[in-house]
């Protein structure tokens, strides 16, 4: 609820995939939250929008929101990379928080002038690292901070498919300036990922390839991280993928464990399954539960991987928007991500990959 005692009114600018699958359902979700305007400029996805959420305006532009529902409270910004940084400016200057879907900015001094800017309006800033509450890395984030592993050596962290077209026509099109390529699309979550679980790192290697025939960017990628404390990340991430490999491995000095598969709440929400019945349906599912293996001294042991909980990012949203918690994601943190993928393009060259076959 807003200071006024009302939910927090919300406009949902872009309902692509990201927008209709995760921050929709999302909002909805929350009663603290009420989804009032969506913001879409295709005909088909206003049409689409109007009759999943009939109660919510649906306009073009985000000036039509703000002139359709004057007192609007937080807008959550879901469009292609590049207009990040112009609408999350635009929100904040009218007054509005603001959630930033990955990455956060293109250019990191981009994001330094938007948080600049949220601080000096009292505005909230957080950007959209949903991965966190994936039920995979949650089980390995509660293995690893306890020390359960012992002095941790190498994190690996694979987000690998096989999708050997891609359907959006902005990534298609979007070269590295714009944001395009898999190191800003999974990397984001990747390195977010590392960070959180080990704390700040510097790039050291990094191999970004071009596999696709016509690509103007990266879709695929390897990148080591060093961490200041000497822990070192292995992070892998590729849309042409036959044999994925594991979700996670880490490696401690006195155990060992591994993770296959993947977090199952996106799939779930893209079938119209709503936030409060996953976790259910992913208790329900026996494949799911036996994803981890943990080794010690040489004795492996299997264990269930849990339904993540998306939820809980709009539910820390509202309590820090009530003034009572902390933000969800700290900007800052998405920063630290957007200038390792910066150092990354600057330092490592895209190689493009030639067929193999005569």
């Amino acid at each position: 609820m807003t200071a006024h005692g009302r939910p927090i009114r919300t406009v949902l600018v872009g309902f692509g995939h990201g927008g209709r699958v995760f921050h929709a359902p999302l909002i909805e979700h929350d009663p603290r939250f009420d989804l009032a305007v969506v913001v879409t400029p295709s005909p088909d996805r206003r049409q689409n929008a109007r009759a999943a959420y009939p109660h919510a305006v649906v306009v073009g532009t985000l000036d039509e929101a703000l002139q359709a529902v004057p007192d609007l409270d937080l807008a959550v910004l879901s469009t292609p990379n590049a207009t990040h940084a112009p609408l999350a400016a635009a929100a904040i200057g009218r007054g509005l928080h603001a959630v930033v879907d990955k990455p956060f900015v293109v250019r990191p001094d981009d994001g330094e002038r938007l948080i600049s800017a949220a601080r000096a309006a009292d505005r909230l800033l957080v950007p959209f690292h949903n991965r966190r509450w994936d039920g995979d890395f949650l089980a390995v984030r509660s293995m690893v901070e306890p020390g359960s592993l012992g002095g941790i050596r190498i994190f690996e962290s694979a987000l690998e498919s096989w999708k050997p077209s891609i359907t959006k026509q902005w990534k298609r099109e979007a070269g590295p300036g714009d944001g395009g390529g898999v190191l800003y699309d999974l990397g984001s979550h990747l390195i977010d990922q590392a960070l959180t679980l080990f704390g700040p790192a510097v790039p050291a290697f990094a191999e970004l390839r071009m596999d696709r025939e016509g690509a103007r960017a990266d879709d695929a990628f390897f990148l080591v991280l060093q961490h200041r404390d000497g822990i070192t990340s292995h992070l892998h991430a590729g849309t042409l993928v036959p044999l994925p490999r594991p979700r996670f491995r880490v490696t401690g000095d006195g155990a060992a464990v591994t993770v296959t598969g993947t977090d199952q709440q996106e799939e779930l929400l893209a079938a119209g399954v709503l936030p409060g019945a996953i976790p259910d349906r992913v208790a329900d599912a026996a494949t799911d539960l036996a994803r981890g293996l943990l080794v010690q001294n040489g004795h492996p042991e299997p264990f269930a991987v849990g339904p993540g909980t998306y939820t809980a990012f709009y539910a820390g949203l509202a309590t820090a928007i009530e003034g009572s918690g902390p933000v969800p994601v700290a900007a800052e943190d998405a920063l630290a991500v957007a200038r390792i993928i910066e150092q990354v393009h600057e330092t490592f060259p895209v190689n493009r990959m030639r067929s193999g076959r005569r």
